[in-house]
């Protein structure tokens, strides 16, 4: 199952929009920052602790061994 991402997002009067992300561990929290920024100018940017934690991808590989019967 993949783990839950979730999006805090907060508009001022004044239109300024501040964005939290919560749960995207490591640098996958950069590629929502890079649907915002798409969208508007970004003048802050700021990591919570959950940014230097190890992604939580999994990388799978597989390797076969070819032994030769004497």
């Amino acid at each position: 199952m993949a783990a839950r991402h979730e999006l805090e997002i907060e508009i001022s009067p004044s239109g300024k929009v501040e964005v939290l992300v919560k749960g995207a561990k490591g640098k996958k929290c950069m590629e929502y920052v890079q649907i915002f920024a798409a969208m508007g100018k970004v003048t802050d940017q700021k990591t919570t602790g959950e940014y230097y934690e190890p992604d939580q991808s999994v990388s799978l590989t597989d390797s076969i061994r070819n032994h030769s019967s004497k």
